[in-house]
């Protein structure tokens, strides 16, 4: 596996970002990590969930792919340890690295936040300027937090500590302002069918459905309740999960 990492003390000299330039993907697809063990490393169920997305939906010649064929993701960025694991196997089936903005789990919560919010700017920036990505779908694995946390943007005023701030998202109408901590089992697909505004054009929520031998996956629906369990040694997973 390959990795493209950007520095953490280039990260935090990162204060303020340029405008966000007019050479953006055709669409980025966002995803929270997955189910996790502790602050480092998946859990079992995080694990096959990373395996079935590669399978299922994110990588080449994926069964329910979101890709129409002959398109593939220009880039794979990751952001912590979680976010890494998953987007780790999506990447080898398309031969390219994991672009990561390296933020390593830390017991000071406050700094820890920061450090995600200079890394989710960056990350931004680069992904709505590099020309590599222009007019070609990107994936992006994040903490769900700065996708989407009106709680977040109120402790930071006047700062873009969110990627729906950070990408207009907020300005579409019927955008959920949460990412809800018990759903892992969702994309956020933002397009950008104007290549002259940095303004998405649409917006869609898409659940995760998988088949066999994945279909023992947790699925509650947006905002519903997560099944919980402590038998497989997760935070926070559901009950009647079967082996494989």
């Amino acid at each position: 596996m390959r990795f493209m990492t950007c520095g953490l003390a280039l990260l935090l000299a990162v204060g303020a970002v340029p405008t966000i330039a007019h050479a953006h993907p055709s669409e980025i697809i966002l995803l929270r990590h997955p189910e996790k063990l502790d602050r480092f490393e998946l859990c079992p169920i995080g694990k096959e969930r990373a395996e079935a997305l590669a399978h299922q939906y994110l990588g080449k010649g994926a069964s329910q792919s979101l890709f129409p064929p002959g398109v593939s993701p220009a880039a794979i960025v990751a952001i912590t340890m979680h976010s890494l694991e998953l987007a780790a196997p999506v990447a080898d089936t398309w031969n390219l690295p994991v672009t990561t903005y390296s933020v390593l789990p830390t017991s000071d919560k406050r700094t820890f936040e920061r450090e995600l919010n200079n890394a989710t700017r960056s990350a931004a920036h680069a992904v709505m300027s590099d020309p590599n990505y222009q007019g070609k779908p990107v994936i992006m694995v994040w903490e769900h937090n700065h996708i989407a946390r009106t709680r977040l943007e109120r402790e930071f005023p006047g700062q873009q500590v969110t990627l729906e701030q950070l990408f207009n998202i907020d300005k579409l109408p019927d955008v959920p302002k949460d990412w809800f901590s018990q759903n892992y089992d969702y994309f956020w697909i933002v397009r950008f069918a104007d290549p002259g505004s940095d303004v998405p054009t649409s917006f869609e929520m898409m659940r995760q459905n998988f088949l066999a031998p994945y279909n023992n996956l947790p699925d509650n629906g947006w905002g519903g309740a997560e099944p919980a369990s402590d038998e497989l040694g997760c935070i926070k997973v559901g009950p009647n999960l079967k082996p494989h």
